[in-house]
């Protein structure tokens, strides 16, 4: 493993990369149940909660997993161009939103420290999200992962920028 790999690692373990609003919450010791209740108790996920609502994902979101999230804040929905998620939220465009969110989701539990030693990640829509390690930067695609390791029962969740889109 490289000096920087190392460095970025220890970063990432440390949890300096959190943001406030999540600091704490990598603590594995109690989760804060499932991925959709961490996310809908974060103000920051309001966006997310209700996309994953519209797409009916919130049971299997909350089933047994474990499942790893790289979860786009409200900021990151609000970089779309203007009309994109409220077209993606009508009813009849529901498969092109659970497209873009499957893609946001990793079948099992891949820690920060994982995270950093991968170059992709297969998605449980079934297409592979490029992983980029530039300085202490970890990138998902285009999305820049700001927080890590948020604990939850049945998966973990990684904080991402933007939203990122499939193929």
């Amino acid at each position: 493993m490289t000096l920087l790999r190392k460095s970025l690692l220890a970063l990432l373990i440390s949890g300096v990369v959190a943001t406030p609003a999540l600091a704490g919450h990598h603590n594995e010791a109690k989760p804060a149940g499932t991925i959709v209740d961490v996310a809908a108790g974060n103000a920051d996920f309001e966006t997310l909660v209700a996309a994953v609502k519209a797409a009916g994902l919130v049971e299997t979101l909350s089933g047994e997993g474990p499942f790893t999230v790289f979860a786009p804040t409200d900021d990151a929905f609000a970089k779309l161009p203007a009309g994109t998620l409220e077209d993606l939220l009508k009813p009849e465009n529901k498969d092109k939103l659970v497209a873009i969110l499957t893609y946001h989701v990793v079948a099992g539990k891949v820690k920060a420290a994982d995270v950093v030693k991968l170059d992709t990640a297969t998605t449980v829509n079934g297409q592979a999200a490029d992983i980029t390690v530039e300085g202490s930067t970890v990138k998902v695609d285009n999305a820049t992962v700001t927080a890590t390791d948020i604990a939850a029962s049945n998966g973990v969740i990684h904080v991402i920028d933007t939203v990122i889109l499939p193929d």
